[in-house]
């Protein structure tokens, strides 16, 4: 899960109070949307040490909801890339994309080039958003080249 933390530290970068990050969703920490009934619990902020912890416990809720929408083989690389993709498009969004249907086609190169076309928060297209994808489909590519 290293990979997947990385990468998403390095984009989501920190912030220790609540903020509404360019999706309109609010948001604290590593990119952790702030549940209505969590407001109260982040309202004076959060340190880095426990926004860690938070984006921990996050990335194993999400590689819990993921298992069963991936139906073949990857890598653990692979499913690194697929966690901060999820991460940070939703759990119903990879459930529901081209990039999933791909992967669990067996067509590995069609998914990762799946990545780049997420570029997208509030309607407009983003810089970070961009790199972010990039990052994610090199790792993805990296854990096809272990099959």
């Amino acid at each position: 899960m290293q990979e997947a933390i990385r990468l998403i530290k390095r984009f989501e970068g920190f912030s220790p109070v609540i903020y509404e990050c360019p999706a309109g969703y609010p948001t604290i920490g590593y990119g952790h949307v702030v549940l209505p009934e969590e407001r109260e619990k982040f309202a004076k902020g959060i340190s880095k040490e426990e926004a860690e912890l938070l984006l921990e416990e996050d990335l194993k809720r999400f590689q819990i909801a993921l298992k069963p929408f991936i139906k073949t083989k990857v890598h653990d690389l692979m499913m690194q890339a697929i966690l901060s993709f999820a991460y940070n498009v939703g759990i119903y969004a990879f459930r529901a994309s081209t990039l999933r249907r791909l992967l669990n086609s067996g067509d590995y190169m069609g998914a990762a080039e799946q990545f780049l076309k997420w570029v997208y928060a509030g309607g407009r297209r983003l810089k970070g958003l961009i790199l972010r994808r990039q990052a994610e489909r090199l790792l993805f590519l990296e854990g096809v080249k272990e099959i």
